[in-house]
């Protein structure tokens, strides 16, 4: 028995996760679905051609219409929001509406928590929503869970992923691989960690460090929000220490810190001469332009380290993931890890293997889960246990 798809949002992730379920997601139908009908009838288009049938449909939909989206969901089993986590709640409301499942592609935690409100409703209609899928929230917690799993007694876990061009452009050294407001609402606000066992506020930007990961060499992390969903939550009387930090190439976090410092993240509109002006979106356009490159080849880490005990001493565990723009398909490695993370989970909920009701990311997918499902995507996981 195979299932019907909703993908809404035919933009960069949204086609391979589509991609994704229509060869492991035993998908019958897809819809891809956009408010621009050109921009899902070539995303219908190219999927079609690299299954070689015929499977996805376009379709017309506006996100911010939620009685036209339930309408849609009515005839499916399984949503996959791919657009701008701003419309992710309205979603979550119609999806439990019409008791279909849904994952999203997430990015701001008050919005994941405003829709873990909506877990007793979802239950009663015996819907499955999974917020905050993707690389980053998504896969980076599914990964450390597997870290985790390696030790007897895990205290404490730090997580460092990216995105990367392999061919770097001054003076960023970056291109963008997702929708420049995500990008923007990384480097704003602040992130949540453990700090001895507590849920700390830490400023994005901050605690900038080098680290060395071959094969990539020195890159800089630093603190982003939302990389963590609701995992600090989750695990607060579990773990001393939970981090995330942001990969980037040396020299990326001072450039975007003189941005915030003169205030073009905020979301305050000003005046301007004659016009008013909100500095967010202006520097959302100009960047857009900057870092657009349709020609970027890709690389994309996800970097695990847990410190803990384990048969009776200390250790460390140590879980990689690196995956590269693949020539055969055209997705880069970004897309890859997003979308195709967003559809294993929904995978997973159209089939009965989550409970009902709104799932933590890091309460869907287990990390040996994640594991046996790797190799058939072509993902290698590199593990190592050091215990001196």
């Amino acid at each position: 028995m195979g299932f019907r798809y909703l993908v809404l949002g035919t933009g960069k992730q949204g086609v391979a996760a589509a991609y994704d379920l229509a060869c492991y997601g035993a998908a019958d139908a897809l819809t891809l679905a956009d408010i621009d009908t050109g921009a899902a009838k070539a995303a219908a288009g190219r999927l079609n051609a690299l299954l070689g049938r015929e499977v996805a449909r376009p379709l017309a939909l506006d996100a911010a219409n939620p009685s036209g989206v339930e309408r849609a969901l009515r005839e499916v089993d399984g949503l996959l929001s791919s657009v701008p986590y701003t419309f992710n709640l309205g979603l979550t409301q119609a999806a439990i509406s019409a008791g279909v499942h849904m994952v999203d592609l997430g990015g701001h935690t008050g919005v994941v928590r405003a829709q873990q409100a909506l877990d007793p409703v979802a239950q009663e209609t015996g819907s499955i929503v999974v917020p905050d899928c993707g690389m980053g929230p998504g896969m980076n917690i599914t990964l450390a869970l597997a870290a985790m799993d390696m030790l007897d007694e895990p205290r404490e876990v730090r997580i460092y992923d990216g995105g990367l061009p392999l061919r770097p452009r001054p003076p960023w050294g970056y291109a963008l691989l997702f929708h420049v407001g995500g990008l923007v609402n990384e480097y704003a606000g602040d992130a949540y960690f453990l700090r001895d066992g507590q849920v700390t506020a830490v400023p994005a930007l901050e605690e900038l460090e080098r680290i060395e990961l071959p094969p990539l060499g020195t890159l800089e992390a630093f603190v982003t929000s939302g990389g963590l969903s609701t995992m600090p939550w989750t695990y607060r009387a579990r773990l001393d220490t939970l981090e995330n930090k942001t990969l980037r190439y040396p020299g990326h976090c001072e450039a975007f810190r003189a941005f915030r410092d003169l205030g073009l993240f905020s979301e305050v509109p000003v005046r301007l001469a004659d016009q008013t002006i909100v500095p967010r979106r202006m520097l959302e356009s100009l960047l857009e332009a900057q870092l657009t490159d349709p020609e970027v080849r890709d690389v994309a880490l996800i970097h695990v380290r847990v410190r803990g005990h384990h048969a009776g001493q200390s250790a460390e565990a140590r879980v990689q993931l690196l995956d590269q723009y693949d020539a055969v398909t055209g997705f880069t490695a970004m897309e890859r890890l997003t979308g195709w993370h967003a559809a294993l989970v929904l995978g997973e909920a159209v089939r009965g293997h989550l409970r009902a009701g709104v799932v933590p990311v890091e309460c869907a997918l287990s990390g040996a889960r994640f594991l046996e499902a790797a190799p058939a995507r072509g993902w290698i996981v590199e593990r190592s246990l050091d215990a001196p």
